[in-house]
């Protein structure tokens, strides 16, 4: 059967419509840094709208932080905070007697890194998860739950996944910290990362990811499940995490 044109039309409101087309803009670099955007005549003109629905608009991009409006100049496109980051350099152990490489990494881009560990316990993990680490229905697991800041602002949520028998009566099931991270921690222990896999989407953020990141929109997350084998192919770690997606970008490199 053939697509109407109710079929579609983009049903969100109009402030939400506005505000998604200067996102992309600004994410993009089409208004660049330190510019005004246009003034509100304007844009009361190029999307047909009325003053208190451009306001509207405005209102969720300051909110998200990408503009800043200064009284007698107009809204001005804040200096974009959108990282790229490459997983492959998250994975390694780290050096001896070196940070973890995701706050080495921070403190490299000039921010302070900081891991807020929010517990320890252990669960019967998603679905997903569980399936990664062939567990029966029933199987429990080590998880590891944590908050990763960048200048106390929160910029990822990380739920990390370990089997009972190889995390038992180690340091992963403990609630502190593990310096240098589980990569350093899991090859001391005779189970060195020989692989990893990730799988990326983009999702609508849970209760509890809107509330650990501080989120001002519903904008979406972008969702890793990343599996870690050791030798024999063995899952040695599941992890997944939350990242907010007007944060971040990925890149990956292939030959």
């Amino acid at each position: 059967m053939p697509e109407t044109h109710e079929d579609t039309f983009d049903r969100r409101p109009l402030h939400e419509r506005i505000a998604a087309d200067l996102r992309d803009e600004i994410m993009s670099g089409v208004l660049a840094p330190a510019t005004n955007l246009p003034s509100t005549q304007r844009l009361k003109e190029r999307f047909e709208a009325s003053n208190a629905t451009v306001q509207k608009a405005l209102r969720i991009l300051k909110d998200e932080r990408l503009v800043i409006g200064r009284a007698g100049s107009g809204v001005t496109v804040r200096e974009h905070r959108q990282e790229t980051i490459r997983p492959a350099d998250f994975g390694r152990p780290a050096d001896p007697g070196k940070p973890y490489p995701w706050l080495a990494e921070a403190a490299e881009r000039g921010r302070s890194g900081s891991v807020r560990l929010l517990g320890v316990f252990e669960v019967r993990p998603p679905h997903d998860v569980a399936e990664r680490l062939g567990l029966a229905g029933t199987g429990t697991a080590v998880e590891r739950k944590q908050l990763l800041l960048h200048d106390g602002e929160p910029v990822e949520l990380v739920s990390s996944y370990y089997p009972l028998d190889l995390a038992w009566g180690t340091a992963l099931a403990e609630p502190r910290k593990i310096r240098g991270g589980t990569p350093a921690l899991l090859a001391g222990m005779g189970y060195p990362p020989r692989l990893t896999v990730d799988r990326v989407s983009a999702r609508v953020p849970t209760q509890a990811q809107y509330e650990a990141l501080r989120l001002p929109t519903d904008l979406p997350i972008l969702r890793t499940l990343r599996v870690v084998y050791s030798d024999d192919e063995r899952p040695i770690e599941v992890t997944v995490t939350a990242k907010a997606g007007h944060l971040y970008e990925l890149q990956y490199e292939f030959e």
